[in-house]
């Protein structure tokens, strides 16, 4: 079966770690790893045919159905649980709340819609208004991570890589962690649900690959997962890539249970209509089929081995 890549990162590794383990072989599966044509078009991909299953945020699910409510799709298994994006800031500032953002010129992230879907959703939960941030010019994260570097601007949104780098460069410093604020259903498994019903056996055998890899990174540390997953990122330097692993796994990014929490899908759909990007309250069911999610957890599987 053909796996489509949404983009490549960091927060994504389990699923680089899930080829380079051979879980999916473990498991019975042949895994192509194709990556979308342009972020945010995975769940397109599979509309089209290219492949059968996606990774990539709920958000995704929720905005094709606000669409076409009989599109069919639907997410099984969820991976990371929690949101990996940062604020830094060019000077240190432990005293940051959320509701100071206006205070600040803020270069959000423009390549993806989620970060500042869910940034505003923070926002107004701590009585501010979206509306009064003031924007610096539309950059990607890595043009931002320059322009901080080079005094241009004073608070980029970035994810790992970008921020370790800063960080560790002395640079940057972050002021926000959008992990802490608890369950954000942010990548999970996607398809229709006419491949569900058709290849049963092939979700339940992928959903529980993803199960083993994520038993195994929850028992190594960030070194470990970094050295299973740097053929995937042969830019970035060995002890950065360790770094940025520790911290994801630290912030508690990646699942234990391929069950989506209902918590973390509603948070997301509510951050989605308040930012005016859907107009349909969808409830939980209307986005998942955690049938075979449900029995993995049930059969416990033990961690994939190192081949």
């Amino acid at each position: 079966m053909v796996l489509i890549e949404n983009f490549r990162a960091v927060f994504y590794a389990p699923f680089y770690a899930a080829c380079a383990l051979g879980a999916y072989e473990a498991e019975g599966l042949e895994v192509e790893l194709k990556t979308s044509a342009e972020p945010g078009k995975a769940l397109q991909a599979v509309s089209a045919g290219v492949g059968q299953v996606s990774w990539g945020g709920p958000l995704r699910i929720m905005a094709a159905l606000d669409q076409d409510p009989k599109g069919g799709y639907a997410a099984f298994c969820e991976v990371v649980g929690r949101d990996p994006f940062f604020l830094v800031g060019r000077a240190p500032n432990p005293g940051f709340q959320v509701r100071d953002l206006p205070l600040w010129t803020l270069s959000a992230v423009t390549e993806v819609p989620t970060p500042w879907i869910c940034l505003q959703h923070d926002l107004r939960g701590a009585g501010g208004d979206p509306a009064a941030v003031r924007h610096a010019p539309a950059r990607t994260m890595a043009e931002n991570a320059a322009a901080l570097r080079a005094g241009e601007v004073e608070l980029i949104q970035v994810f790992h890589p970008y921020a370790r780098a800063l960080v560790d460069e002395g640079a940057g410093h972050v002021w926000y962690a959008a992990a802490g604020r608890g369950p954000t259903s942010y990548t999970t498994f996607n398809t229709t649900r006419a491949f569900i019903e058709r290849e049963p056996d092939t979700v339940l055998r992928l959903t529980r690959a993803m199960v083993r890899t994520l038993k195994w990174i929850a028992a190594r540390d960030g070194r470990d997962i970094a050295d299973a997953i740097a053929g995937f990122f042969p830019d970035v330097p060995a002890a950065r890539l360790a770094a940025c692993c520790g911290d994801y796994r630290s912030l508690g990014l990646w699942n234990r249970t391929p069950v989506l929490q209902r918590e973390g899908l509603e948070w997301l759909r509510d951050a989605m209509l308040g930012a005016g990007a859907i107009r349909t309250r969808f409830a939980y069911e209307d986005c998942v089929d955690m049938r075979f999610a449900e029995q993995v957890a049930r059969e416990d599987p033990p961690p994939v081995h190192e081949r």
